[in-house]
């Protein structure tokens, strides 16, 4: 779709892209994914792998609880408020201007969460992120950006996803007699690590098992139209220190005051 920018908060926050290239706009449209290479320079993942397992280490058996634990990974969540160190991952410029590309309209940040799958874990049946009544099938009502803070392959658990299935009105649970299954027509996305597999979140997809026990840790940042709750009230969780170097932009983005 063509998406006119205008004088906003958002249009100030994905400068300088206007518009993206064509052929990013035809994955997304198409396939419902596109992936974007060398969004964070090796230094920058270095950090990165070291506030993640400072995370883990120091919250424990409490980590994720602001969003959600899973057995067989470890979980990490709110992260707006736990580093400036994740501010790019949840405000990249590039990354926003996928999102309105994939929205059409507003929107604002839903939740920011890490997802480590350990060895022998991380398989998820294939499934959409929006769990309401789909609509127009050429406008999302959410978006993921999976940033790989480790390589993702094949063996360690990358994501699965189905091309396509963003145009799909009905979710996999609906339609498939085992979403735990291997799709005929699904693709892993296995990237090297810096990489950002941005997803329309209606595009079926699923963390695989990590089977040779390589670390993959990955950023999600998740993005919801305008109109829509978010997963983390980010009015409720927003601390005075991040309040205090928030933007005018980011925190609008953020939706709060």
């Amino acid at each position: 779709m063509s998406i006119e920018y205008t004088d906003t908060q958002l249009d100030k926050l994905i400068r300088p892209y206007g518009r993206l290239p064509a052929e990013m706009e035809r994955s997304l449209d198409e396939n419902g994914y596109v992936v974007l290479p060398e969004m964070a320079d090796p230094e920058t993942l270095e950090r990165l792998r070291t506030k993640f397992d400072e995370i883990v280490e120091l919250e424990g058996s409490q980590s994720a609880r602001e969003h959600h634990q899973e057995e067989g990974t470890h979980r990490i969540a709110n992260l707006v408020n736990k580093g400036r160190i994740f501010e790019s991952a949840w405000c990249h410029p590039l990354i926003l201007a996928c999102c309105y590309h994939m929205f059409g309209r507003p929107f604002k940040l839903s939740s920011c969460n890490g997802r480590e799958a350990l060895p022998g874990g991380g398989h998820q049946p294939l499934h959409s992120d929006w769990k309401f009544e789909r609509g127009p099938i050429d406008s999302a009502h959410s978006c993921n950006a999976l940033w790989a803070v480790d390589d993702l392959t094949i063996d360690n658990g990358a994501p699965r996803l189905v091309p396509g299935s963003n145009r799909q009105m009905d979710r996999p649970e609906q339609v498939l007699d085992d979403p735990e299954a291997t799709h005929p027509n699904e693709i892993v996305a296995a990237v090297p690590a810096g990489s950002v597999v941005m997803i329309n979140a209606h595009t079926w997809h699923g963390g695989t098992t990590n089977r040779s026990g390589a670390r993959r840790r990955v950023l999600h940042a998740y993005y919801t139209a305008r109109e829509h709750d978010q997963q983390q009230d980010q009015r409720r969780w927003a601390t005075d220190e991040t309040r205090a170097w928030l933007s005018e932009e980011q925190r609008w983005l953020l939706d709060i005051d």
